[in-house]
């Protein structure tokens, strides 16, 4: 077998990229509503995001830095999560965009803020599934050594769900139909899921 290309993460990784973000992913993608406490709402992409329990539904995502979305979060302690379609991959990038805290992002998205029904935070009209959520944690991150890094986790409830009813297909989700995008590794790489992708594999025993 060829040597494996090694590298220590501290020491540098010696590529054009940093090839951590390429081989964890595809990621789904944070499309994070927030509004502060005077009602100015953000909308903002974060791409180290996952779904953590059942039950309650709890789901997460990593702020590299104290960011408007965190700051509004960490005030009102609520947010929405809003899936991003392949129609709406543009909007969502748009809305990355490094922009003073005064910046409506769902304006220079072009997209729609609508109200949700149990919290104050907005959701994306556009979008085929939103969560609302009520902040669980926000835990900032430490390396092995205990030292705190520029990071934090926040965990939110999923306290009521929005789909688009064409997205539901004999009692469950259509995932190939919902054209979810996923962020890759690139400084512009991401993917999106159909049915090519689908294939079934029942759990043994």
């Amino acid at each position: 077998m060829p040597e494996m290309y090694f590298y220590e993460p501290a020491k540098g990784h010696g590529l054009a990229h940093d090839p951590f973000h390429a081989i964890v992913g595809p990621r789904p993608i944070a499309w994070v509503g927030t509004q502060d406490e005077r009602g100015v709402r953000n909308l903002a992409p974060y791409s180290f995001f996952t779904a953590l329990n059942f039950n309650p539904p709890l789901i997460g995502f990593s702020s590299l830095g104290y960011k408007d979305t965190l700051r509004n979060i960490d005030q009102t302690r609520e947010f929405t999560w809003n899936l991003v379609s392949r129609d709406l991959a543009e909007a969502m990038n748009q809305s990355s965009a490094m922009v003073g805290s005064e910046v409506d992002e769902f304006v220079l998205a072009g997209v729609t803020p609508a109200a949700s029904r149990t919290i104050s935070a907005p959701r994306v009209a556009e979008s085929k599934v939103s969560f609302e959520c009520k902040l669980a944690q926000i835990v900032r991150l430490h390396t092995s050594e205990g030292q705190a890094v520029d990071a934090w986790w926040v965990v939110g409830e999923v306290v009521a769900v929005h789909i688009d009813p064409s997205l539901v297909q004999n009692g469950s989700f259509d995932t190939a139909a919902a054209n979810i995008v996923l962020r890759g590794g690139g400084p512009a790489d991401y993917f999106s899921i159909g049915a090519e992708q689908l294939f079934k594999m029942p759990r043994p025993g």
